[in-house]
């Protein structure tokens, strides 16, 4: 009787076949170099380029873009120009101001009033880091993070920036920035995944954007890189309990017993991600006794759970989730990120921001401490941002003390502390208008050499930080070299990291 996956095989075409002894070449290798069976699932070893500052990362992802006038890029100018419409504003030199796209949400308006923020700034540490009032004790660290306000992209709607920012492109498809760190570096402990995922609650505005799990995926990269989502309620992990009646050595027989089945259909076919799948299995099958141990809280003494705030103690929260990240991160899992939700404040500003700011600013400085009384910070970088920035000027009615912001890509604000991040720094200018990014002539400008940073040397520098070249960090696919920066040019932000 012929042999069913033999006849398969005869009939497939050139391609197919040079394809499978690809795959088969490539699984090979890469079980040489970890030194361990070709599962996807094992340690890998580490593909960094050069001495790592940091073991492991922390992104603290605010979806919807917070408003930079007022948290951390203080413009007096604009209450001196209040009301007046920005479309008519121009430099010195008689360029005007507004000089990046508009959404059509706003382009239809008869005028673009100015909107200064309500809030009151103060100048803290040593480099004098203005600070909203609003985030009282993200401004109690100003000389241990690093503030770079002179960040853009060229993406001005939600799902392409955030698509953009995480992955490199704003089409979707592509691995994120997890799934890359995941593919080169490799877990540090077998019983939890190399990349981590929350979405915590939000007090902010309501009608949030969605998040897609394309933004913690891995693209073509194999699927064991993708990030696993915590989830706030039942099982940490969808399916991680047994079914009723199956005993945990019923499950491992049945594991045992398919991983067989596996590993013959990919010694006949070839297939790549069969390999993936047995990982994916044995992985769930050890995180039935690592998550519920990490995502238990009960070993924390109060003095820890009390520098996160007392909604620490209700699942789902950010506080809840950053104490997490510390938990991740102390037990080897290389990238944690938490996407709260709920910055895409277009009318509401007065209402929302300070409910937002609220729900992150104790926790994130938490996270920061606990990191560094825990011997964790100096290899641990941790990173605060959202996808773009906002408009100086108001979307709808314009009060004195009602307005909003529309999106704007041309200038905004990120944070980063530990992993050889310079403590007390404060990167990048933007103009008096809170518009655009200038250079030290007050010129507006996006050259890197001026101090504009882009999202892609973001990246590159998150990822320099963690041993790795961004430029060598590549994966085979549809012929071409990929990587997470793309084929443009990207660059590490030297005045900001060591």
């Amino acid at each position: 009787m012929p042999d069913p996956i033999r006849e398969h095989l005869l009939l497939q075409s050139r391609r197919a076949f040079l394809n499978q002894g690809a795959v088969g070449l490539g699984t090979a290798a890469l079980a040489s170099l970890a030194g361990t069976p070709s599962a996807a699932g094992s340690p890998a070893t580490s593909l960094t380029h050069i001495a790592p500052k940091a073991k492991r990362a922390i992104y603290l992802f605010m979806a919807g873009a917070p408003s930079q006038q007022d948290l951390f890029d203080y413009k007096p100018k604009l209450r001196e120009r209040f009301r007046a419409d920005l479309r008519n504003e121009k430099y010195e030199d008689g360029s005007p101001v507004l000089r990046t796209r508009v959404t059509t949400m706003t382009s239809g308006q008869s005028a673009f009033p100015i909107a200064p923020s309500k809030y009151k700034f103060r100048q803290h540490g040593q480099a004098g880091a203005w600070v909203s009032e609003l985030l009282p004790y993200t401004a109690s660290m100003a000389d241990e993070i690093a503030i770079v306000r002179s960040l853009w992209t060229e993406a001005i709607n939600h799902d392409p920036a955030i698509t953009y920012i995480t992955s490199g492109d704003q089409l979707p498809g592509k691995p994120s920035l997890g799934a890359w760190l995941s593919y080169g570096l490799g877990a540090e402990n077998q019983d939890l995944p190399a990349f981590m995922v929350m979405t915590p609650t939000w007090t902010g505005r309501q009608e949030a954007q969605a998040l897609y799990n394309r933004l913690w995926g891995s693209g073509y990269l194999p699927s064991t890189h993708q990030g696993v989502s915590l989830r706030s309620s039942g099982d940490p992990v969808l399916f991680l309990s047994n079914p009723q009646g199956v005993a945990p050595a019923d499950r491992r027989r049945m594991l045992d017993g398919l991983a067989e089945l596996n590993r013959r259909h990919h010694e006949a076919a070839g297939h790549a991600d069969t390999l993936d799948r047995v990982a994916q299995y044995e992985m769930a099958f050890r995180m039935q006794t690592s998550v519920p141990e990490l995502t238990s809280i009960a070993d924390e003494p109060e003095s820890v759970t009390s520098l996160y705030g007392p909604e620490v103690h209700t699942p789902g929260t950010f506080a809840a989730s950053c104490l997490l990240a510390r938990r991740m991160a102390e037990r080897g899992v290389r990238f944690v990120q938490i996407f709260h939700r709920g910055w895409d404040q277009h009318l509401e500003i007065p209402k929302d921001l300070p409910n937002q700011c609220r729900d992150v600013d104790q926790p994130a400085w938490a996270l920061v401490q606990d990191l560094k009384q825990r011997g964790l910070l100096h290899d641990t970088l941790v990173i605060w941002g959202g996808e773009f920035g906002r408009t100086s000027y108001c979307q709808g009615t314009l009060s004195d003390t009602e307005y909003g912001r529309d999106h704007h890509p041309g200038c905004f604000t990120m944070w980063m502390a530990g992993g050889g991040v310079k403590p007390g720094t404060v990167y990048g200018q933007t103009c008096d208008y809170g518009c655009n990014i200038v250079d030290a002539s007050g010129q507006p400008t996006t050259r890197f050499e001026d101090g504009a940073v882009h999202i892609r040397d973001m990246n590159a520098t998150i990822l320099h930080q963690l041993g790795i070249d961004h430029k060598q960090l590549t994966f085979k696919f549809r012929g071409l070299d990929q990587r997470l920066t793309g084929v443009e040019e990207a660059h590490v932000i030297r005045g900001v990291v060591g």
